[in-house]
Order: structure tokens, then C-alpha cells, then sequence
């Protein structure tokens, strides 16, 4: 490459043309009683970020796939670039040039906190590739900034799951005080998404403000249920906790046959049902794979039925978070 450049690092030499390839897990947020305090990584789907090390200083982004031109290519207005922005002014470099190619392996407006791996691949590569060794946590304030250019409101269920790996508790958001939870080894995942709009922002807006102490209570135990529930690899304590009263009555009645799919995957073997992040995504708890498996072909078959496409995922817990590919 011509006019190639030494560019100074405190933490690793890089040099114009150097590359990284980083993929980052799709997620399950609020994980039915938990709202915008619960999450989890999964295996897949998720989204693929490659960095390159450029001569001028700044961020570009060179290319988006996967996203039907829906993702904005200015790097003012993408979660991927604000972030790595953020980090770098972090670590005072802003000298840096990088150039971004982001690919879309998961679907937009999933549920499956579709930007927070887009955000967690970028910031992961950056890190990675400057030789950064800070524990991931320290990424976790700007990856909220770009759930927060995202949607409106940067909460941490999807980002701190996707950067870390596993079930994770955000125990507070002032200050920002993120824990992460053990979890029964057999448990899996089954993801359904189908192929209806339920947009984040309007999502959050029908969230009733004001509750009951009642309903407030039966919350607070389910919570304490479900993390009590991972801690003890209780699959009976875990399956009973998850129940919500406050937000899922209301987001239920923007996902076609939610309940009826819930029946569905209960008479199956899951062992708890619920919508995964803001939907239209739902997802089961099960025992193991062949489970799992057959709640996922038995819903898409449901929604087909009546007309509405889908797609599937059947996944472990992700304890590795993101991890570099090439």
C-alpha cells in the first residue's frame, strides 16, 4: 500500500492497512421479568465488523451489508462509528484513521439487540486491534452511546451481554453497576422472529408509567426468583419466575399470536416463555437442544400458517461475547 504510515499507540504499533474481522453475539433483553435490568448472549445470529487501519485520521465507513440500505453510512449517524469515536477520544486517539465494513448477520428491528452488536463488534475490534487490555467493562459507557443514538435511550441489557457473554445483571444504572450471573449448563434457547415491525422507539412509548404496589411486588419477587434460580441451577425456580405483569401484557399485543405460541411452546417442554427485548422476537427456555429445536420448527410452522414469515435460532448461553474471526 502506498504512503503507508506509522501511527503511534500506547498500548500496540499499528500501521495503515492492518485489519481485524470481529463477530458479536445477538442478545436477549429484560428475559421476561427483567426489564432493562436482564440479559443474555446467544450463539446466533449476530454481526460481523471489519476495521482496517487507515492513513488520514478519523472514521469512515466503506461498506454496509445485510441491512437493505436501512443503516446510515455517515459516520455521525451509526452506532458502530459514534462508539469507536467515543472510545478513542477515551485513550487520546483521535489521530487514528480506521475505516469500517459493517455486515448485518441478524435482522434490523429484531428484538435481538440487533445495534448493540453492531456497536459491541466495532468497539471490540478497535480495542483488540490497538492492543488494548482494559477489562471490557470500561467499553460498556460508550457502547451505551451508541443504544442511545439507537433508540433513544441507552440502556445496557443488549450491550453488556453482547460484551460480555452470558446472563447479565445491570444492578444500577446511576452509577453504572453491571454483574454477571452463573447459569445452568443444560439450559437453551429458542428464538422465533417473526417478520412484523414493532420499532424500539414505539415499543417503549405504549410502557405504562405508573403501576401498582401490587404488581410491583409480584415483579420484584419473579426478579429475585430468576436470579436466585441461575445461582442455585434451579430450572424449576427459573422457569416459574419468569412471568411479567408490568410490560408484557401491553408489548404481547403487537406480536400475532403471542399467547397462543406460548401455549404452543409450553405444551412442547419449554420451561418458560416470553418476548425477547422490545420484540416482535420471542424466545423459550428449554432443558436441552432437541426441545429447543422442535419449539422452533412447531412456531415457524404456526406462523406460516398464518402467514407471516420467520426465522429461527436455537442456541446454548453465549459465555464468550464477541471474538475475532480474521
Amino acid at each position: 500500500m502506498e504512503n503507508i504510515q506509522e501511527l503511534k499507540s500506547p498500548f500496540a504499533d499499528v500501521k495503515a492497512g492492518d485489519s481485524i474481522q470481529v463477530f458479536a453475539p445477538a442478545t436477549v433483553a429484560n428475559v421476561v421479568c427483567g426489564f432493562d435490568v436482564l440479559g443474555f448472549a446467544v450463539n446466533e445470529p449476530g454481526d460481523e465488523v471489519i476495521m482496517r487501519v487507515t492513513n488520514k485520521p478519523g472514521i469512515t465507513i466503506s461498506k454496509i451489508t445485510g441491512d437493505d440500505g436501512r443503516l446510515p453510512v455517515d459516520p455521525a449517524k451509526n452506532t458502530v462509528s459514534i462508539s469507536v469515536k467515543h472510545y478513542l477520544e477515551s485513550i487520546d486517539r483521535t489521530d487514528l484513521g480506521l475505516d469500517i465494513e459493517l455486515h448485518k448477520k441478524m435482522p434490523i428491528g429484531s428484538g435481538l439487540g440487533s445495534s448493540s452488536a453492531s456497536t459491541v463488534a466495532g468497539l471490540f475490534a478497535a480495542k483488540t486491534l490497538l492492543g488494548d487490555n482494559c477489562d471490557p467493562i470500561k467499553l460498556l459507557p460508550f457502547a451505551m452511546k451508541g443504544e442511545e443514538m439507537a433508540c433513544g435511550h441507552g440502556h445496557a441489557d443488549n450491550v453488556a451481554p453482547a460484551l460480555f457473554g452470558g446472563f447479565v445483571l445491570i444492578r444500577s444504572y446511576e452509577p453504572l453497576d453491571v454483574v454477571r450471573l452463573p447459569h445452568p449448563k443444560g439450559l437453551y434457547c429458542a428464538i422465533i422472529f417473526p417478520d412484523v415491525d414493532v420499532p424500539t422507539r414505539e415499543a417503549r412509548q405504549i410502557i405504562r408509567t405508573k403501576i401498582n404496589m401490587k404488581d410491583a411486588v409480584t415483579q420484584w419477587g419473579n426478579i429475585a426468583g430468576l436470579v436466585s434460580g441461575l445461582f442455585m441451577g434451579d430450572i424449576d425456580l427459573i422457569g416459574r419466575s419468569m412471568q411479567d405483569v408490568l410490560v408484557e401484557p401491553v408489548r404481547s399485543m403487537l406480536i400475532p399470536d403471542f399467547y397462543k405460541m406460548r401455549e404452543m411452546a409450553m405444551e412442547l417442554g419449554a420451561v418458560s416463555f416470553g418476548i425477547s427485548g422490545s420484540g416482535p422476537s420471542v424466545f423459550a427456555f428449554t432443558r436441552d437442544e432437541a426441545t429447543a429445536h422442535a419449539i422452533t420448527q412447531k412456531l415457524r410452522q404456526h406462523l406460516t400458517h398464518i402467514k407471516i414469515g420467520s426465522n429461527g435460532y436455537v442456541s446454548p448461553i453465549n459465555d464468550a461475547g464477541p471474538r475475532v474471526i480474521g
